[in-house]
């Protein structure tokens, strides 16, 4: 089957005026679908990811895989026509995508209402800080500070040590993908029924977001008086499951905490009496002693090599795994086999392009991950073409423009 046939979001167009990464994030997933993708940058810089964990050239990996499969134009929206140039667009498009700082868009005449006007039943997906009502909706922040707000930053790290964050920016990334998904919701319910304006807003607020993967972090509290606490490797509630050293210096994960594994997990780390230990037999009472089960299955890891340990504890059906790399997830198999490294030769400052592997499009139909169109574009690579296709505009109005 032709990919092109498996691309659900085809014929939608999207403007995107988002920057950094949870806008960008949504842009990027509905791009993947299909979705024709315009990004507008700010002229000279571009989007300052272009500049995020930079090592060589212009533009950062970071940038080309966030902004794969979209187009970028270059407009000045602090301008009078930069501003005008966008409500033509707006015209041409099915939804706008933005992460501004609230009030922005209104003060530059492009808000909901003026959006409206020029194009009836447009889908707006608004992502920022803390939303764009509430008494903090006006306040800037990043996702460092929406996922402290949101209660993850809580949760991570070790218990006798300062919060620690995640190696990614999480909480862009979860706003992003609730982004996608509240759009895709809002043109769906758009093709069967006149929506009124309020609607069509999607309103994504970063803290929220952090906030609603949580689990029962609050039902917890309200119910129990429960108040969740760091707890290294481990989840709160649950064991034996934990990060355990190998003896060449690796470590693995396993997860035995089910019922029915963790006797066949005792078993073959050599510890029956664990197994039928009555206490144990239930995750409350595992949970009382996980840091005496630790013990006992670090004592088994660290005798054995990454390989040995993994072998074994497959072959006893319980769920365990290595800690990849960027290495080990290059040369995995099981990542190859779905299409989920895309190579692409990609300016990286050197005198040569180089070909660089990109993390493939998620969720995968058709049994692989469709393939990649383009990775993030350089700044304005698309302006020319825009400006010309879907508005008409000459090679002297464009060009005028710069």
């Amino acid at each position: 089957m032709n990919t092109k046939d498996i691309r659900p979001l085809a014929g939608v167009r999207v403007l995107e005026l988002g920057n950094y990464i949870a806008a960008p994030t949504a842009g990027r997933m509905l791009a993947d679908f299909g979705a024709e993708v315009i990004k507008v940058e700010r002229p000279v810089t571009g989007d300052e990811l272009r500049n995020w964990r930079l090592y060589s050239g212009d533009t950062s990996m970071l940038y080309r895989t966030i902004n794969r499969n979209k187009k970028s134009i270059v407009l000045d929206l602090k301008t009078e026509r930069g501003r005008q140039l966008v409500l033509d667009l707006i015209r041409h498009c099915d939804v706008l995508l933005e992460n501004f700082r609230p009030g922005t868009l209104e003060k530059w005449g492009l808000g909901p209402e003026e959006l409206d006007r020029v194009n009836p039943g447009l889908v707006i997906t608004r992502i920022s800080a803390f939303g764009q009502t509430g008494p903090l909706s006006e306040r800037p922040g990043f996702a460092a500070v929406a996922e402290a707000y949101g209660g993850l930053r809580e949760l991570v790290g070790d218990p006798d040590r300062p919060p620690v964050r995640t190696g990614v920016s999480i909480g862009d990334s979860i706003a992003g993908i609730y982004a996608a998904f509240g759009t895709v919701m809002a043109l769906f319910q758009r093709e069967y029924v006149k929506v009124p304006l309020p609607q069509r807003v999607i309103d994504v607020a970063l803290n929220e977001s952090v906030f609603s993967v949580m689990e029962s972090l609050v039902p917890d509290y309200l119910a129990y008086g429960v108040t969740r606490e760091r707890v290294g490797g481990r989840m709160e509630g649950i064991a034996p499951s934990n990060a355990y050293p190998c003896a060449d210096g690796t470590n693995i994960i396993v997860a035995g905490n089910g019922d029915a594994i963790f006797q066949r997990y005792m078993q073959t780390v050599g510890r029956p009496d664990l197994a039928d230990d009555p206490e144990l037999q239930t995750n409350a009472g595992r949970w009382r002693r996980r840091e005496e089960l630790d013990a006992a299955i670090g004592q088994w890891t660290i005798e054995r090599s990454r390989d040995e340990a993994l072998k074994l504890l497959d072959e006893a059906g319980v769920p365990s795994g290595p800690i990849y790399t960027a290495a080990d997830i290059c040369a995995d198999d099981q990542y190859e086999a779905r299409n989920m490294i895309q190579h692409f030769e990609v300016d990286t400052g050197e005198a040569h392009r180089k070909t660089v592997g990109f993390p493939g499009i998620v969720p995968v139909i058709g049994g692989a991950s469709l393939p990649i169109r383009n990775v993030g574009p350089d700044l304005g690579e698309h302006t020319l073409e825009v400006l010309s296709s879907v508005l008409g505009l000459s090679d002297e109005e464009i060009g005028a423009l710069t």
